[in-house]
């Protein structure tokens, strides 16, 4: 009965006209590959980085002593011209400094008349000019201790008091933080401290304004390394004419450091060891054998690796059929 199965089933195959698949041919059948050479072509050198944005100057507007406040001027959120008064403490010592500035400045001028006739000597004259210039000292410092101004254009992002109450030194009555530029105090690896410098310019993009790109300039350089993040800080200006961005906005700032000339292959080239960190990629030999050979890759790009280590210009790696070959294996190059 089983003899009448197998001619039966071959009596099917024969009908059919398919030919007969032998396994063991198909398994020693030469792999069909597909190659490329390894070239040498231009690679950005770039980075991004992570960063908050920071007022460009922050003023805390108070006075040197305590006082009634007596009046405000701005709300929190105003935007502020420099020079601009934003608020008034009690006038009362700043009046009475005001006429001993008179007084003296009247007095000075008699004393000088008088000097110029010989009335009085040299002294009492200088003794009376040291007296006035002692009172204009005193009055100018109750003027700016008074009538308080913003020292920079920019937002007022708080005010602690209100009107009437005593100033107690405690906390400023306004802040005043300049958003017209930004600043940002990026942290850039150490490998690339000889790479960056004053001038770059930066390209920024903030989560809070998606679709939107600004442009920045590194300013400043820190010139100390942080030996736990194996960092340092590069100060980046962005002029935020706009004022979009504002203080405490997350961004993220991509460097460009140009471009060098690097070999490079198909990503589809590279294959990572499981459980490893290593790269590796088949090489054909001139007998159309593949060799596997261990490489250290740089930056991936598109759809390519940057090698900096392990091929030479112009060697053979496979890009497709790779996947279950073993170094000395011969293969078919698909033309």
């Amino acid at each position: 009965m089983a003899l009448c199965a197998l001619v039966c089933a071959a009596c099917g195959q024969q009908k059919s006209g398919a030919p007969a698949m032998d396994p063991m041919a198909a398994m020693n059948a030469t792999p069909v590959v597909s190659v490329t050479g390894a070239v040498r072509e231009q690679v950005a050198r770039d980075a991004v980085y992570s960063a908050t944005v920071q007022a460009n100057v922050i003023n805390n507007i108070a006075p040197l002593s305590s006082g009634r406040i007596q009046k405000l001027n701005v709300e929190v959120g105003d935007f502020v011209s420099a020079g601009q008064i934003l608020a008034e403490m009690d006038r009362v010592q700043l009046d009475q400094a005001a006429l001993r500035l008179k007084n003296d400045e009247t007095e000075l001028a008699r004393v000088k008349q008088l000097l110029a006739e010989g009335g009085v000597s040299q002294s009492d004259y200088e003794s009376l000019e040291l007296a006035f210039n002692v009172s204009k000292s005193s009055y100018d410092n109750l003027v700016e201790n008074t009538i308080l101004r913003a020292p920079v254009s920019g937002v007022v992002s708080a005010r602690n008091y209100d009107r009437g109450d005593l100033y107690s030194m405690s906390q400023p009555i306004y802040t005043v933080q300049q958003i017209t530029p930004v600043k940002l105090l990026v942290p850039i690896s150490e490998a690339d401290y000889t790479r960056v410098k004053r001038g770059d310019k930066v390209t920024l993009t903030a989560d809070a304004l998606p679709g939107r790109t600004y442009t920045g300039t590194i300013v400043r350089l820190y010139p100390t390394i942080d030996p736990a993040s194996h960092t340092f800080s590069a100060e980046v200006r962005v002029a935020n004419e706009n004022r979009e961005l504002r203080p405490g906005t997350y961004a993220r700032e991509h460097v460009d450091y140009g471009a060098v000339e690097s070999l490079a292959v198909p990503h589809p080239a590279v294959m990572k060891l499981q459980g490893s960190g290593q790269r590796t990629v088949f090489v054909l030999n001139n007998d159309n054998t593949v060799s596997v050979r261990t490489v250290e890759t740089g930056r991936h790009f598109g759809t390519r690796y940057e090698i900096l280590s392990g091929l030479e210009e112009g060697e053979l790696v496979l890009t497709g059929g790779n996947s279950n070959l073993r170094s000395g294996d011969k293969v078919e190059v698909q033309r």
